[in-house]
């Protein structure tokens, strides 16, 4: 199958199957988003979900976590992966926020990654979420399924992965399609054994169709 077609139908059944997609993360602000994309890395959202409200509660904005301490961001999210390095992240993050962009979460991919703690999964998190731009975010979910399907071939970084996803996927469909990704690969296409009975896309999927003719032989 050329990939030109493979795209065009995981778009198609994801528009059908998917038509509404987001991000699993509890937030109300651009910063709380931020703070929450932090957290997550190397986490489940579930378990950021957990400790954000209480997080969001003692310090709901820049202003207020810029005035913390490490030590006393860490009490709330001592729950999630490395909450000594996090902690740190978020108020480093916070008081730069206010430093250099007056308090304002930027747009612009290159602007977010000088923030403590924001890498360019990160950083394209945001630009996607809460812009909506054409930007495609690059997780662990996203690599696998990206790899499995036949969407890249056998990309060895996140960034190469980036790069052939934004090269065939319309910009405008971009912030959509990094969830539709995610979530069929943390429900669907999970790492240790991937739902094909259930998944939509086995037909078109590189991986399975290769399983099946192996399966053959």
């Amino acid at each position: 199958m050329r990939k030109e077609e493979r795209y065009s139908r995981m778009i198609a059944w994801f528009e059908q199957s998917m038509p509404v997609a987001e991000t699993e993360l509890h937030y109300e602000t651009p910063f709380q988003l931020l703070v929450a994309v932090i957290l997550s890395a190397q986490c489940t959202d579930k378990r950021v979900n957990m400790v954000t409200p209480a997080l969001f509660a003692a310090y709901p904005d820049a202003e207020s976590m810029a005035l913390a301490t490490d030590d006393e961001v860490f009490e709330y999210v001592k729950s999630v992966s490395y909450p000594r390095n996090k902690s740190k992240h978020l108020v480093a993050m916070a008081r730069m926020l206010l430093s250099d962009f007056g308090g304002v979460v930027p747009s612009d991919v290159d602007e977010l990654q000088r923030l403590p703690g924001v890498g360019r999964k990160t950083a394209n998190v945001i630009a996607a979420v809460v812009f909506d731009l054409p930007a495609m975010p690059v997780d662990t979910h996203v690599f696998r399924v990206s790899n499995r399907i036949g969407l890249t071939h056998n990309s060895k970084t996140p960034l190469a992965t980036e790069r052939e996803l934004v090269k065939h996927i319309p910009p405008e469909k971009l912030p959509t399609a990094h969830h539709w990704l995610i979530l069929h690969g943390r429900y669907v296409c999970t790492a240790r054994k991937p739902h094909c009975a259930e998944c939509g896309l086995a037909d078109i999927c590189a991986y399975h169709c290769k399983k099946g003719a192996d399966d053959a032989v």
